[in-house]
């Protein structure tokens, strides 16, 4: 009898398709997800004999093997519960064989190789049937992905469109991005991200192993998105300076950025942002299986020596000395969060992980960030893996003003601590609305719990203990303050002060605004008000100083008073960038030495002029342009 062997095979791609969530993918590989049974129809060159069984194996990455979990030798059997790949014969008719596969729920993801022999006393070499693709599975509910919500999945999952939100606090603007996970090429791209890690080339076949797990794949593509320690996909400009490459304002998708990182081997795109390493992370993940939303922090602290501050230092005009400040809060920042269970952690830590691909400090020799539980930061658990610490400042550090002195000497100034983390937003499943998230993040700022999770974050990060023992924190200049110490506000000012502005912000027109003072005393009181304006980019990084001025005001008892503030269009039309950002600061000396600061951010519109051509409308009609 002549020897047997599979001749055809069908993938069923359509069906498959439709009952993995998969067929938006343009393959041609079948791409399928772990944990779920998918079919295939086998034709034979003749009909199986009753001894005979069909052997199949799967294989991914090189080197593969059944120890590392990466390869899998199977045949038709009953279903079995376990945590191994099986097969189940379906239909039998003449020389066709329909099967039913499954994968385990913890399979490494990635490309596979399918290839099959029929057992029988001849020898057989195995037959490659072809590749498949393996993804997540956030539909199985022994995924560590599963998401327990059908419109989430379809948002988080599935949705190729979204919007990023950016601007300043008080005037937060959308932004379209196209993800396009499923357009040409992407997903063997996203594939290719893994492939080009250090960690895979360095050491392929146990980076292949670990990639079941979402907690190492997602740090792995959070580092790879940013090229600075691996040649990946984008690489970063804040300096307002783009030649060579595209200026991050102008990028509406990720599709073209990805495109652009491949068919250009492996050379980093120019240039991103905060938003757009984020839209790029969130294709990527959303395109594996991983349910991801990116999130926009408004005023992001960037606490460089980790001592959950952000500490800056000014001069007597209240402008930011560079050179001291290492520190920094950004207008807004803009990250992802993915949705899996904390194996490392313990189920209490399951559900959104905090991932950034921004390069802004090495997490382990490398810049990424994540994933860092959202649970942990809400509740100080700053200790646990992965980047607390730098996650929890950016949402809630104090942000602490010093007034440097031309003796060297510093002084803290009040300002307002609890600026730090404010309109934590994500877009709505399933409309295009924001929703406020900062409840995830932190207790209610200034409430009693929020104090005490700082304080909990404090002393888990500085192994502050009851019995005194403290740490001390090197500051500039070689100075050192107890960390303790900064747990307390400094002295509260007799008076107030905040920008008003007088007439929007319009781009190419003169700025018009006061600085409203009040004293809350019921004596007089002598101000000396040091006024400075500089442009800035959204990290708030100074770019040119363009107002210097001093006043002098008395309050009387209880007075409120205005002081008007006129910033010309040629003041600052030479020096403002793409961001169209301003930073005033007020620095107010009152008379018994209190000292308090003002600050205002300041976003110009691009406003157009609608003259109306018909009877009845003759008028105009201003409008900022989105």
């Amino acid at each position: 009898m002549a020897g047997i062997r599979v001749t055809e095979v069908d993938w069923l791609s359509r069906k498959n398709g439709a009952a993995h969530h998969t067929q938006e993918y343009p393959g041609p590989e079948l791409v399928v997800r772990r944990g779920q049974a998918f079919t295939l129809v086998l034709e034979l060159n003749r009909p199986l004999e009753d001894q005979e069984t069909i052997i199949f194996t799967v294989e991914t990455g090189p080197q593969a093997s059944e120890d590392r979990h990466t390869k899998a030798v199977f045949q038709v059997s009953e279903p079995e519960a376990d945590k191994n790949w099986t097969v189940v014969e379906e239909a039998q008719m003449e020389n066709t064989v329909t099967v039913s596969i499954t994968s385990p729920s913890n399979a490494a993801i990635g490309r596979y190789l399918m290839s099959t022999r029929v057992s029988s006393r001849r020898k057989q070499n195995d037959r490659k049937l072809g590749e498949f693709i393996l993804l997540f599975n956030p539909w199985c509910p022994e995924d560590d992905v599963f998401l327990d919500s059908e419109e989430e999945r379809q948002e988080y999952v599935l949705n190729d469109s979204g919007i990023i939100f950016r601007g300043v606090e008080k005037h937060i603007r959308a932004q379209g991005w196209n993800y396009g996970q499923f357009e040409e090429d992407i997903l063997n791209i996203c594939l290719s991200i893994l492939d080009r890690s250090p960690l895979h080339q360095n050491d392929p076949a146990t980076d292949v192993s670990r990639r079941h797990d979402p907690i190492y794949v997602s740090r792995v593509i959070s580092a790879m998105v940013n090229s600075n320690n691996d040649r990946g996909v984008v690489q970063g400009q804040w300096q307002g300076k783009y030649g060579g490459g595209t200026s991050p304002l102008h990028w509406s998708g990720s599709v073209a950025i990805l495109h652009k990182w491949f068919k250009g081997r492996f050379k980093p795109v120019k240039y991103g942002q905060c938003w757009v390493f984020a839209g790029v992370m969130c294709t990527v993940l959303r395109c594996l299986g991983i349910a991801t939303r990116v999130v926009s922090n408004f005023n992001s602290a960037h606490d460089t020596d980790r001592n959950l501050s952000v500490d800056k230092y000014v001069d007597s005009f209240g402008r930011t000395l560079e050179d001291l400040t290492e520190d920094s809060m950004w207008n807004f920042h803009v990250w992802n969060e993915s949705w899996f269970a904390r194996q490392d952690l313990g189920p209490s830590y399951n559900g959104w992980q905090v991932l950034d691909a921004t390069p802004q400090e090495e997490s382990e020799g490398v810049f990424r960030c994540g994933p860092a539980s959202v649970t942990a930061i809400r509740e100080g658990d700053v200790h646990l893996a992965h980047d607390g610490p730098f996650v929890f400042a950016e949402v809630n550090a104090d942000y602490i003003t010093w007034l440097w002195h031309e003796d060297e000497s510093w002084e803290r100034v009040y300002s307002d601590t609890k600026k730090i983390g404010r309109c934590i937003s994500t877009k709505a499943v399933g409309s295009d609305s924001r929703v406020d998230i900062t409840g995830l993040y932190k207790y209610p700022e200034g409430s009693r719990k929020e104090r005490q999770v700082y304080r909990k974050a404090v002393r888990k990060l500085f192994s502050v203990e009851a019995s005194g023992r403290r740490t001390r924190i090197r500051r500039a200049g070689g100075r050192g303050l107890w960390r303790e110490d900064l747990l307390e506000p400094a002295a509260k000012p007799n008076i107030t002060g905040k920008f008003r502005m007088l007439e929007p912000p319009r781009l190419g027109h003169d700025l018009s605004l006061a600085l409203c003072l009040a004293n809350l005393t019921s004596r007089a009181q002598k101000v000396r008000v040091n006024l400075s304006a500089a442009t800035i980019l959204y990290t708030r990084r100074p770019v040119a100083e363009i107002l210097r001025k001093s006043h002098s005001v008395r309050l009387g008892p209880e007075e409120e008073k205005e002081i008007p503030i006129t910033i010309s269009y040629s003041q600052y039309k030479e020096d403002l960038t793409e961001d169209k950002k301003i930073l005033l600061a007020a620095m107010c000396f009152v008379t018994k030495g209190e000292k308090l600061l003002v600050e205002k951010d300041i976003t110009l519109e691009d406003f157009i002029t609608i003259k109306c051509a018909h009877p009845g409308a003759p008028g105009e009609g201003l409008g900022p342009v989105q």
